[in-house]
Protein backbone atom coordinates (compact mmCIF):
# COMPACT_ATOMS: atom_id res chain seq x y z
CA UNK A 1 0.00 0.00 0.00
CA UNK A 2 1.28 3.48 -0.92
CA UNK A 3 2.06 5.86 1.88
CA UNK A 4 4.37 8.66 0.28
CA UNK A 5 4.07 10.37 -2.92
CA UNK A 6 7.30 11.73 -3.67
CA UNK A 7 7.65 14.72 -6.68
CA UNK A 8 10.55 15.76 -8.72
CA UNK A 9 10.60 19.86 -9.39
CA UNK A 10 12.17 21.06 -12.68
CA UNK A 11 10.19 19.87 -15.24
CA UNK A 12 7.24 18.39 -12.98
CA UNK A 13 6.07 20.89 -10.57
CA UNK A 14 7.95 23.95 -12.12
CA UNK A 15 7.70 23.96 -15.81
CA UNK A 16 9.13 26.58 -18.28
CA UNK A 17 5.99 27.32 -19.84
CA UNK A 18 7.15 30.57 -21.70
CA UNK A 19 10.71 29.96 -23.39
CA UNK A 20 10.32 33.78 -24.96
CA UNK A 21 13.58 34.78 -22.76
CA UNK A 22 15.97 32.03 -23.28
CA UNK A 23 14.92 31.83 -27.06
CA UNK A 24 16.12 35.58 -27.05
CA UNK A 25 19.73 34.80 -26.00
CA UNK A 26 19.92 31.82 -27.96
CA UNK A 27 19.17 34.18 -30.92
CA UNK A 28 22.11 36.47 -29.67
CA UNK A 29 24.70 34.00 -29.01
CA UNK A 30 24.24 31.75 -32.37
CA UNK A 31 22.81 29.01 -30.44
CA UNK A 32 19.83 26.18 -31.41
CA UNK A 33 17.08 25.49 -29.44
CA UNK A 34 17.65 24.34 -25.57
CA UNK A 35 21.29 24.75 -25.96
CA UNK A 36 21.55 28.11 -23.45
CA UNK A 37 19.66 25.66 -20.49
CA UNK A 38 22.14 23.05 -21.73
CA UNK A 39 25.06 25.37 -21.19
CA UNK A 40 23.49 26.90 -17.83
CA UNK A 41 22.47 23.17 -16.47
CA UNK A 42 25.30 21.02 -18.03
CA UNK A 43 28.41 23.04 -17.01
CA UNK A 44 31.05 21.95 -14.60
CA UNK A 45 30.20 24.37 -12.38
CA UNK A 46 26.25 23.53 -12.32
CA UNK A 47 27.21 19.97 -12.12
CA UNK A 48 29.12 20.90 -8.90
CA UNK A 49 26.47 22.96 -7.24
CA UNK A 50 24.12 20.16 -7.21
CA UNK A 51 25.93 18.40 -5.20
CA UNK A 52 26.99 21.37 -3.19
CA UNK A 53 30.49 21.71 -4.20
CA UNK A 54 29.77 25.31 -5.78
CA UNK A 55 27.33 28.06 -5.02
CA UNK A 56 24.63 29.70 -7.77
CA UNK A 57 27.26 32.73 -7.45
CA UNK A 58 29.70 30.07 -9.24
CA UNK A 59 27.75 28.80 -11.86
CA UNK A 60 26.25 32.00 -13.43
CA UNK A 61 29.85 33.36 -13.14
CA UNK A 62 30.69 30.69 -15.36
CA UNK A 63 28.14 31.12 -17.70
CA UNK A 64 29.07 35.15 -17.64
CA UNK A 65 32.62 34.14 -18.97
CA UNK A 66 31.86 31.42 -20.90
CA UNK A 67 29.64 34.24 -22.80
CA UNK A 68 31.86 37.10 -22.02
CA UNK A 69 29.03 39.11 -20.65
CA UNK A 70 29.28 42.21 -18.34
CA UNK A 71 28.08 42.06 -15.01
CA UNK A 72 24.28 43.77 -16.40
CA UNK A 73 23.76 41.69 -19.00
CA UNK A 74 24.98 38.65 -16.73
CA UNK A 75 21.51 40.10 -14.50
CA UNK A 76 19.55 40.92 -17.33
CA UNK A 77 20.00 36.99 -18.68
CA UNK A 78 19.31 35.48 -15.74
CA UNK A 79 15.97 37.19 -15.26
CA UNK A 80 14.79 36.30 -18.97
CA UNK A 81 16.51 32.34 -18.28
CA UNK A 82 13.76 32.03 -15.47
CA UNK A 83 10.78 34.02 -16.67
CA UNK A 84 8.87 31.77 -18.06
CA UNK A 85 8.90 29.15 -15.62
CA UNK A 86 5.24 28.39 -14.01
CA UNK A 87 4.26 26.21 -10.84
CA UNK A 88 1.64 23.92 -11.74
CA UNK A 89 -0.84 25.26 -9.17
CA UNK A 90 -3.70 23.14 -9.82
CA UNK A 91 -1.02 20.29 -9.22
CA UNK A 92 0.35 21.14 -6.05
CA UNK A 93 -3.14 22.05 -4.89
CA UNK A 94 -3.81 18.04 -5.21
CA UNK A 95 -1.01 17.02 -3.45
CA UNK A 96 -2.25 19.19 -0.69
CA UNK A 97 -5.30 17.57 -0.93
CA UNK A 98 -3.47 14.15 0.01
CA UNK A 99 -1.92 15.49 3.60
CA UNK A 100 -3.27 13.95 6.06
CA UNK A 101 -3.52 10.76 4.26
CA UNK A 102 -0.33 10.44 2.60
CA UNK A 103 3.27 11.64 3.20
CA UNK A 104 4.21 14.40 0.69
CA UNK A 105 8.10 14.53 -0.20
CA UNK A 106 10.05 16.52 -2.77
CA UNK A 107 13.37 14.81 -4.22
CA UNK A 108 15.04 17.34 -6.49
CA UNK A 109 18.45 17.85 -8.26
CA UNK A 110 19.05 21.45 -7.75
CA UNK A 111 21.05 24.19 -6.23
CA UNK A 112 21.93 25.37 -2.67
CA UNK A 113 19.24 27.85 -2.86
CA UNK A 114 16.44 25.71 -3.81
CA UNK A 115 15.35 25.19 -0.31
CA UNK A 116 14.90 29.05 -0.15
CA UNK A 117 13.22 29.71 -3.13
CA UNK A 118 10.67 26.86 -3.04
CA UNK A 119 10.04 28.32 0.81
CA UNK A 120 8.75 31.41 -0.50
CA UNK A 121 5.74 29.37 -3.08
CA UNK A 122 3.34 28.95 -0.21
CA UNK A 123 1.64 26.39 -2.35
CA UNK A 124 4.94 24.40 -1.97
CA UNK A 125 5.09 24.74 1.76
CA UNK A 126 1.57 23.22 2.04
CA UNK A 127 2.17 20.63 -0.65
CA UNK A 128 5.24 19.31 0.90
CA UNK A 129 6.24 18.00 4.34
CA UNK A 130 10.05 17.07 3.33
CA UNK A 131 12.34 18.52 0.98
CA UNK A 132 15.37 16.33 -0.16
CA UNK A 133 17.58 18.27 -1.99
CA UNK A 134 20.85 16.88 -3.45
CA UNK A 135 23.16 20.06 -3.13
CA UNK A 136 22.66 19.77 0.55
CA UNK A 137 22.80 16.10 0.51
CA UNK A 138 25.85 15.60 -1.63
CA UNK A 139 24.34 13.18 -3.51
CA UNK A 140 21.91 13.24 -6.37
CA UNK A 141 19.42 11.76 -8.78
CA UNK A 142 20.16 8.80 -10.49
CA UNK A 143 22.14 8.06 -7.19
CA UNK A 144 20.55 5.12 -4.94
CA UNK A 145 21.39 6.67 -1.75
CA UNK A 146 18.89 10.30 -2.37
CA UNK A 147 16.17 7.49 -2.72
CA UNK A 148 17.08 6.00 0.32
CA UNK A 149 16.99 9.08 2.50
CA UNK A 150 13.82 10.76 0.85
CA UNK A 151 11.93 7.32 2.19
CA UNK A 152 13.78 7.44 5.40
CA UNK A 153 12.92 11.19 5.98
CA UNK A 154 9.31 10.50 4.74
CA UNK A 155 9.42 7.53 7.36
CA UNK A 156 8.12 4.94 5.27
CA UNK A 157 9.61 2.09 3.56
CA UNK A 158 10.76 2.45 -0.18
CA UNK A 159 8.00 -0.25 -1.25
CA UNK A 160 5.16 2.34 0.31
CA UNK A 161 6.32 5.19 -2.09
CA UNK A 162 5.32 6.57 -5.30
CA UNK A 163 7.78 8.70 -7.21
CA UNK A 164 7.49 11.12 -9.90
CA UNK A 165 10.23 12.58 -12.59
CA UNK A 166 10.19 13.48 -15.96
CA UNK A 167 13.68 11.95 -16.85
CA UNK A 168 13.43 8.64 -17.44
CA UNK A 169 16.66 7.47 -16.04
CA UNK A 170 16.23 8.85 -12.28
CA UNK A 171 12.51 6.76 -12.50
CA UNK A 172 14.41 3.70 -12.73
CA UNK A 173 16.86 3.90 -10.23
CA UNK A 174 14.44 4.50 -8.12
CA UNK A 175 12.22 1.48 -9.17
CA UNK A 176 16.14 -0.19 -8.75
CA UNK A 177 15.85 1.63 -5.22
CA UNK A 178 12.92 -0.56 -4.56
CA UNK A 179 10.38 2.45 -4.63
CA UNK A 180 7.57 2.72 -7.78
CA UNK A 181 8.17 5.43 -10.72
CA UNK A 182 5.53 7.42 -12.67
CA UNK A 183 7.63 8.74 -15.75
CA UNK A 184 5.89 13.04 -16.09
CA UNK A 185 5.23 13.87 -19.34
CA UNK A 186 3.66 16.99 -20.30
CA UNK A 187 -0.05 16.76 -20.17
CA UNK A 188 0.00 13.96 -18.35
CA UNK A 189 -2.91 13.41 -15.83
CA UNK A 190 -0.85 12.78 -12.68
CA UNK A 191 -3.40 12.44 -10.55
CA UNK A 192 -4.92 9.54 -12.94
CA UNK A 193 -1.74 8.10 -12.74
CA UNK A 194 -1.39 7.73 -9.06
CA UNK A 195 -4.69 6.65 -8.78
CA UNK A 196 -3.02 3.53 -10.29
CA UNK A 197 -1.41 3.29 -7.02
CA UNK A 198 -4.22 3.40 -5.01
CA UNK A 199 -3.70 7.13 -4.47
CA UNK A 200 -7.03 8.93 -4.23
Amino acid sequence: MIKAVIFDVGGVLLRTEDLSGRRKWEARFGLKDWELANAVFNCPAAEAATVGRATEAEVWESVRQQFNLSQPELVELRKDFWSGDRFDDSLLDWVTSLRGCYRTGILSNAWGGARKFLAGHPKIVAAFEELVISAEEGVMKPQAEIYARAVQRLNVLPSEAVFVDDVLVNIEAAQKAGLFGVHFRAGMDVPGALKEFGVA
